[in-house]
């Protein structure tokens, strides 16, 4: 079957999986990234983020479209194999709404635990990305 035929699942990205070249690394092949955020929701960074439901807060992310296999590899190893996909709406930078599945733990670390190393890195990431100011300050 050409990679062109296999069905493609929308997956909303909100931590270091939102860098292309860290998936490809891990032998997927994400096509058709996009801006996103997901209302609702709230990042939490303890060991690994996580999201965690929030009336009033918003996250944002990539969509990227990945095949059930990348998902499969991608999700199969040990760091993050304890995620679990729940559905999500993201409104895309464009204004358009798309469900996606969006991979997190389900007990989210403690409102106190923290990963300085990690949030680093998810701060330069969003801020190559051009997501708000606000928003990559507020990543600790």
């Amino acid at each position: 079957m050409s990679n062109e035929s296999v069905r493609r699942v929308d997956v909303f990205f909100y931590g270091l999986f939102m860098d292309k070249a860290l998936l490809k690394e891990k032998g997927c092949a994400p096509t058709n990234e996009r801006i996103a955020s997901v209302h609702g929701f709230a990042l939490r960074i303890g060991q690994r983020a996580t999201l965690v439901p929030s009336a009033d807060h918003s996250v944002y992310g990539v969509v990227m479209s990945l095949s059930h296999d990348d998902i499969d590899t991608l999700y199969s190893e040990a760091s993050v194999s304890m995620y679990r996909p729940e559905a999500v709406l993201a409104q895309l930078s464009s204004g358009m709404l798309v469900a996606a599945l969006c991979f997190n733990l389900p007990l989210p670390p403690g409102p106190n635990e923290r990963n300085a190393e990690y949030a680093t890195k998810l701060r330069a990431l969003t801020h190559q990305l051009g997501f708000p100011k606000d928003y990559v300050a507020s990543i600790r």
